[in-house]
């Protein structure tokens, strides 16, 4: 397990309704400065949530004591991570296409309730909260250092800040765009999600079967 495994759950992360809010934020009367404040919520909220994770499970692997040592424990975090993933599957297939009646007053938010939602889209998100701790798990299980979080956070980041680039970058145009970006999101968001999951299932599998070998 490395950094580039955990890197495509990023999309996990930011599927849903967390996407759909950057959009109507970068299409309202506030455009940049709500944007910039839900992407920096976001932001606040990941390096909270992925920082206790790696801490609660890095301690896990260094004081659990389990039959074959640190191998042991290693396999104990992949059985954790197993567990929430194919937990994930139905989860993210449940909320797929909800949009919230509340999204439709995001464009005339302020900075302000921008920074707050950004950060309880995904610190309050069951979605969001397995993911990253199925990341900080992954990571920590696999002794890859804590700075590994950081790319991980940051291309969730990009992700959700997407929409205010498009605003920057296309002009008027962007009020064309975004709209097509969130009708994409609402339907299809979620099946990149459960391919994304998948896949990574597939790799704790392959680790698991190759420790276990």
């Amino acid at each position: 397990m490395d950094l580039l495994s955990v890197l495509p759950l990023a999309l996990v992360m930011v599927a849903g309704p967390q996407i759909i809010s950057a959009v109507f934020l970068a299409s309202g009367r506030n455009a940049r400065r709500a944007s910039l404040a839900f992407v920096l919520g976001a932001g606040f909220a990941l390096l909270v949530g992925l920082g206790f994770w790696y801490v609660v499970f890095h301690a896990v692997r260094r004081t659990v004591d389990v039959p074959g040592g640190d191998d042991g424990a290693r396999r104990l975090l992949d059985w954790v991570v197993l567990v929430v993933l194919v937990a994930l599957i139905p989860a993210v297939y449940v909320r797929r296409g909800r949009r919230p009646r509340w999204m439709g007053r995001l464009a005339e938010a302020g900075p302000r309730l921008a920074f707050g939602l950004g950060f309880l889209l995904l610190a309050a998100m069951p979605t969001d909260e397995a993911t990253m701790l199925t990341v900080a798990a992954s990571l920590a299980g696999h002794h890859r250092p804590w700075w590994h979080l950081l790319p991980f956070a940051g291309l969730t980041l990009l992700l959700l800040a997407l929409p205010l680039l498009a605003s920057v970058l296309l002009g008027r145009r962007a009020v064309a765009v975004l709209p097509r970006i969130r009708d994409w999101a609402e339907t299809h968001a979620w099946v990149v999600s459960e391919a994304v999951i998948l896949v990574f299932l597939a790799t704790v599998v392959r680790d698991l079967v190759k420790s276990v070998g």
